[in-house]
């Protein structure tokens, strides 16, 4: 099947790309989407308690407003329901392909043209979208001993609904954003928790109220009042920027508020040690929670302030040597955030994959392109990543570019679809990169003395931006010619 343009992912950047592509005007086009059901992140994650931590009138697109949030901070329910309505609402069901997985995509430079294997046909695609996004695979430890256990083994992002946890003895592997919303919802009817913690978080109070029917009724009504609110919030972080990626000694004073926020929630001096880091916060995601301390606390929950070393039949051994039983594993242990897996699957010009050309780093144009991959563009690229604030405006940014891009290429080939093609310069490309090095050089995820996602396996770090998001969206407003080569049919 030919089409014009082949969105891969069905979460927040695969629809929105869609409903980019059919403001403008462009129907060609298909969304192929592994799973069976819209939805990306928000979707496969229904561990117990999984919310957001972006207050919900930021962790919205600005195009369509939902003024009947129930909750300042909402639930994974509620924004899957979003992104369902977003796909009625803006007509996109006709373009989906459920359960379709892209097996492998490979450039033909002769025909200018992307060739897509996937397990529900082939596909041919003058252009690619890839809004597969960072937190779609989940990333497992290796473990000696794991294959053997003889209880039940998952990761939160592939919650086993089906494994009644109650009165099991389960052991938590990892404390990031997942582990501190579901670890007090479990331990509720466990018989017994054990966390293990490599390194602690910085937690700040998590400011959620339900929100009134008066005040959805008001937004609603008036949705300048919605819009409003909106931009306050997203003032509010965007203020905080500097501190993140200039001035990291400006971060004492969340530090403050955590430090008293751990001293309230944590009687006990020697569990309270245990539980406070020794970087500076920031450097890690700041993780917002009002039942985690109090859950580590209960008689029944105890914290291993080590790693998993080693599974031996249902023991599991701490990297100190301490072992505790278990009948359950959960790990929620985080993404291949720095290792795209679709990367591993998309070939270019030289024939290589785009995994293979990022074997010293991620790198692309603005987040969106990369060298020696015509007409491939990404949702939520390198470098595109943010410590404080919505990713929605990230990828509306980045949909604001591959409209312009399109535009642009429809200019290039005259109209007549496949007869141009817009590579980024390699040059170009190091450019970019060089100033998003010498920029993160200084930044708290680079200087804050810890080792978080944000970094890759090299120490590099390739998935923040430096930056505001106002200062993201001018310089993703459109697409500099000058930072591409033109290839034409022939």
């Amino acid at each position: 099947m030919r089409v014009r343009v082949a969105v891969i992912g069905a979460g927040f950047g695969g629809l929105g790309a869609a409903v980019t592509l059919r403001r403008m005007g462009i129907t060609d086009f298909v969304v192929l989407e592994r799973a069976g059901a819209v939805g990306g992140t928000w979707r496969d994650n229904t561990y117990p308690g999984c919310a957001c931590d972006v207050p919900s009138h930021l962790y919205s697109f600005s195009f369509a407003p939902n003024p009947g949030w129930p909750r300042s901070f909402s639930g994974q329910p509620h924004i899957r329901d979003y992104l369902e309505r977003i796909a009625d609402s803006h007509r996109l069901r006709p373009h989906l392909r459920l359960n379709t997985e892209v097996r492998g995509a490979r450039w033909d430079n002769a025909e200018l043209r992307w060739a897509i294997d996937t397990n529900a046909g082939s596909y041919q695609a003058d252009v690619i979208v890839s809004a597969t996004g960072p937190l779609s695979d989940p990333r497992l430890p290796e473990v000696p001993g794991l294959d053997a256990f003889p209880g039940r083994v998952f990761h939160s992002a592939r919650w086993d609904h089906d494994y009644p946890l109650r009165g099991k003895r389960v052991a938590v592997v990892g404390t990031g954003a997942s582990a501190i919303q579901f670890v007090p919802r479990i331990e509720r009817i466990v018989n017994e928790v054990t966390v293990f913690q490599r390194t602690p978080p910085w937690v700040l109070p998590r400011a959620d109220r339900r929100i009134a029917a008066v005040e959805r009724r008001l937004h609603d009504r008036l949705p300048i009042t919605a819009a409003a609110r909106r931009q306050l919030i997203w003032g509010s972080r965007e203020l905080v920027v500097g501190a993140f990626a200039k001035h990291p000694e400006w971060m004492r004073a969340a530090e403050g508020l955590a430090r008293l926020h751990l001293r309230r929630s944590i009687a006990d001096p020697e569990l309270r040690r245990r539980l406070t880091p020794d970087y500076r916060i920031g450097c890690k995601r700041i993780l917002l929670s009002n039942d985690w301390y109090p859950a580590l606390t209960r008689p029944h929950v105890r914290v291993v302030d080590a790693g998993l070393r080693e599974v031996r039949g249902s023991a599991l051994v701490a990297s100190d040597g301490r072992a505790v039983e278990a009948d359950a594993i959960i790990f929620g242990t985080g993404f291949k955030v720095t290792d795209l897996p679709m990367a591993h699957r998309v070939t270019g010009v030289a024939g290589t994959t785009l995994a293979e050309e990022w074997s010293g780093g991620m790198a692309a144009l603005r987040g969106t392109t990369a060298a020696g991959f015509p007409n491939f563009l990404t949702v939520i690229g390198p470098n595109t990543g943010l410590g404080n604030s919505s990713m929605i405006l990230i990828i509306e940014a980045q949909l604001a570019y591959i409209a312009d891009y399109l535009a642009k290429l429809r200019s290039l080939d005259g109209g007549v679809a496949g007869r141009a093609a817009l590579v980024p310069r390699p040059e170009a490309v190091d450019s970019w990169n060089e100033g998003l090095r010498r920029r993160l050089a200084r930044s708290v995820w680079n200087t804050g003395g810890c080792d978080s996602w944000y970094l890759d396996a090299a120490g590099r770090n390739t998935t923040v931006w430096p930056g505001t998001t106002a200062e993201f969206r001018r310089v993703t407003r459109s697409v500099r010619l000058d930072e591409y080569e033109v290839l034409r049919h022939g």
